[in-house]
């Protein structure tokens, strides 16, 4: 039976359950000694202890653990719970683990009593069923099984209130008190990577990539049993960024403070203090984020368009009027909200105008979309395809409306730079390394380009063969799997703070970010962020460069994975493909 958590953990619903006799160590008058000794049969990162008394106890005094709820000390009482220190959560398999406690008894008689260690590290989570339609191509690694999880990692980054199908049992409601200056309620939205702050920019980016691949590979995530899931997954941050739109022009941009979050380590759940919100508007203008969000709310009313036409019909409506605020009032969000400056700072926002115009002419066809998008076009090749920089997604949505052989020579030249033999440096097993920094995310970005590109009659089978090699590294070909859950010697330690805390009401700090054990909870689907220059990887939850997760590492991800699911269906998927040094997987 899958135990359920919520804000509260319900004692004895693990399966590691230890029960232990109390020792007597002392007893005089009505004065005692006790002592309860486990004998750990696996690593534990948080632990609660159960104590019931044969008869009444008061006065317990102990030094290693809180009270879950604490008594007076007065009171007579036959049941007490104890949940470790901040400190003391984290104990070794085979360690004989011992607490002592003094008291008094309430009346005469020698104290005894029975004790239960719950262990809080591992929520035994179990996977739904995959449940996929037959015909497809056999492929070398399963495609619908990393969809599945990849859209369940968004699922643990959900903040606010959880719906009942919450799938995550390790996850529970946070920052409910998520508001604007003016008290809107900004409750909802994706935690942006291994931390507990949503940044707007790099959330709404992911949520216009992911929902293109929705959009373009939709047979793709209904072959895999989970179209349904990927519509829910999408809806939360466009719920979200329609919250933040709070005024004709007015965007807020994102909630809380990124020192101070990355100063302390806890999930979500555990998280106290103030989370200040930050807004762009037409004094303090952002138009990279303002258009980003555009942009995201017009592919969501292209994907919703035949399945709730009033929420399609909403989400285009907020859509337009932040194209205009953009268009208006051009800046740098990070100008203009400094504590964004750190994180997310674009280097331009040209490129945001241009796609944020493309998206609007894709889901409206009024052409004076189409005539911006063109007189923004940001011509050559894409350094990268990220939150920061959209001329590669751009140019290839250009093309797809004006079939322009400029747009066409664009994404020829950013494939030509990006492949075997251009200014693309690669690993020595073939990873297209741009940036050491979530170098998988790049590749994967660039990868979902290229697929679409093969979608428009751009070198198809080439294209599809270099895409199909850059994500079986990531899944597979470079010896181990870089998805956590998925594949051959997957990650367990990633950098993000809710997967590695024990379940409540254990706390969780600097000691579990420190813990040498696995994370207790498997963050199924997150793609980390990817080896070294050499293939280099050590799976190591202090490495945030190599080991962090993020929204945006995932989107072209998932997107790239759906596209080669949609081949796989469609009888088009490569049986093999080129390597860096000319070889076939």
């Amino acid at each position: 039976m899958l135990c359920l958590l919520m804000l509260t953990f319900l004692a004895g619903c693990l399966a590691e359950d230890i029960t232990t006799k109390m020792i007597l160590k002392q007893h005089w008058d009505d004065n005692f000694e006790g002592q309860l000794c486990f004998a750990l049969t696996g690593h534990i990162v948080g632990w609660e202890v159960d104590v019931n008394f044969d008869s009444p106890v008061k006065h317990i005094q102990q030094w290693d653990a809180d009270w879950i709820e604490k008594p007076t000390d007065s009171e007579c009482l036959t049941t007490i719970k104890w949940v470790n220190k901040n400190y003391k959560g984290i104990h070794e398999k085979g360690e004989n683990f011992c607490l002592k406690f003094m008291g008094n008894t309430c009346g005469k008689g020698t104290p005894s009593a029975t004790a239960t260690l719950v262990d809080l590290t591992d929520d035994h989570q179990t996977l739904p069923p995959l449940v996929t339609k037959s015909g497809a191509q056999t492929t070398k690694y399963n495609y619908a099984d990393v969809m599945m999880k990849s859209i369940m990692f968004y699922e643990a980054q959900r903040s606010g209130k959880l719906p009942a199908d919450n799938r995550i049992p390790w996850r529970a409601d946070s920052a409910l008190s998520d508001k604007g200056s003016g008290g809107e309620d900004l409750t909802g939205g994706w935690y942006d990577a291994g931390d507990n702050v949503k940044f707007n920019f790099p959330m709404a980016w992911s949520t216009t990539v992911l929902t293109w691949g929705l959009i373009q590979y939709k047979d793709a995530y209904d072959s895999a049993g989970q179209l349904d899931n990927m519509y829910k997954s999408i809806k939360w941050p466009l719920d979200y960024l329609i919250k933040c739109h709070t005024k004709k022009n007015e965007l807020y941009v994102q909630v809380g403070d990124g020192g101070i979050d990355h100063g302390s380590w806890t999930s979500p759940e555990r998280m106290t203090g103030n989370r200040p919100a930050f807004k762009v508007d037409a004094s303090s203008p952002g138009s990279d984020v303002v258009m980003e969000t555009a942009a995201a709310m017009a592919a969501g009313s292209i994907a919703f368009k035949d399945r709730d036409s009033a929420y399609s019909s909403t989400l285009l409506s907020h859509a337009k009027e932040l194209y205009e605020m953009g268009k208006a009032h051009p800046g740098f969000y990070s100008s203009s909200v400094n504590a964004a400056a750190a994180y997310y700072k674009s280097q331009n926002y040209s490129d945001e105008n241009s796609w944020g115009a493309i998206w609007l002419y894709k889901a409206t066809q009024d052409k004076k979309y189409l005539a911006d998008a063109e007189a923004a076009h940001l011509p050559g090749e894409s350094w990268g395809f990220s939150w920061d920089e959209k001329i590669g997604g751009a140019n290839t949505l250009l093309y797809e409306a004006t079939k322009k052989d400029i747009y066409k020579q664009d994404m020829v030249a950013t494939m030509t730079a990006w492949m075997p033999g251009g200014s693309v440096p690669y690993t020595p097993k073939c990873l297209a390394f741009r940036l050491q920094w979530g170098a998988l995310r790049y590749a994967s970005n660039t990868a979902f380009l290229a697929l679409v590109a093969a979608d428009l009659g751009v070198n198809p089978d080439e294209y599809r063969k270099w895409a199909m090699s850059q994500l079986h590294y990531a899944l597979g070909d470079a010896g181990r799997s870089f998805v956590i859950g998925f594949g051959t010697n997957p990650p367990k330690n990633p950098h993000h703070r809710g997967s590695s805390c024990p379940l409540l009401p254990a706390p969780c700090g600097w000691e579990e970010q420190q813990n040498k054990g696995p994370n207790p909870h498997t963050l199924y689907g997150a793609l980390v962020g990817g080896p070294g220059s050499s293939d280099d990887y050590t799976d190591n939850r202090e490495d945030y460069v190599h080991n962090e997760v993020a929204c945006d590492y995932n989107a072209g991800f998932q997107s790239a994975i759906a596209g080669l699911q949609h081949l796989a269906i469609t009888q088009k998927l490569p049986t093999s493909y080129n390597t860096c040094g000319g070889g076939s997987g």
